[in-house]
């Protein structure tokens, strides 16, 4: 049996980090979201659709470049066409059409922010695992940054999955658990988180109540 929390949430955009400075004069590294503009694009019920969620869109979009389903959609919220969508399960109560404002959360809340790490593109050994090299000398010939022996003998006669080789870096979803909301900025629009948060800059980011808060 899944027991339903009252999950915040909103939607944003990553503008960037800066430093400010806190009540006790100690500086405090931040990263500043733009999170304007979220509104409530759908309600999901358990009696209707067997969980409880609730779907966020932001960001205005060209009415021009949206499907016919999904105009109807945002037409059955009574909202602007919305470029990035998201769906939250929560047992908190909303509204088709209503606006989430910034007051959502508040200097000290705890949260969970899920992003798009930066894409790095395809990547050897060393820098996507860490891996250590071979020396630079004494006989290892053009051995310095090959990962070594992937495999067995004659049995298993195979590669195992999952062994760390070169291959594709970054853009995966990831999630940064358990960072504090440092201030509000509801006149710009803008969270501002402490610490860092995955993805580049202008890259969309979700700020959700974290999830496992005094675990």
């Amino acid at each position: 049996m899944t027991i339903e929390r009252d999950v915040k949430a909103l939607l944003g955009r990553k503008l960037g980090m800066t430093q400010v400075w806190d009540e006790n004069n100690v500086l405090v590294p931040v990263t500043v979201v733009e999170a304007a503009g979220n509104v409530v694009t759908d309600v999901l019920t358990a009696d209707k659709d067997g969980y409880a969620a609730v779907q966020l869109g932001f960001g205005r979009i060209d009415p021009r470049k949206v499907n016919q389903p999904m105009s109807g959609h945002f037409e059955r919220a009574g909202v602007p066409p919305r470029r990035h969508l998201v769906e939250v399960r929560t047992a908190g109560s909303f509204e088709l059409g209503q606006e989430v404002g910034l007051d959502t959360f508040a200097g000290g809340d705890v949260v969970d922010v899920v992003g798009t790490t930066k894409g790095k593109g395809h990547a050897g050994v060393m820098k996507r695992h860490g891996f250590a090299g071979v020396s630079a000398s004494h006989g290892a010939h053009r051995n310095h940054r090959k990962p070594g022996s992937i495999g067995a003998c004659a049995t298993p006669g195979r590669v195992f999955k999952g062994v760390r080789m070169a291959g594709r870096m970054g853009g995966a979803r990831q999630t940064t658990q358990n960072l504090t909301v440092h201030a509000v900025d509801a006149e710009r629009g803008l969270v501002l988180v402490k610490g860092a948060i995955p993805g580049p800059r202008g890259g969309v980011v979700l700020l959700k109540t974290a999830s496992k808060k005094g675990a």
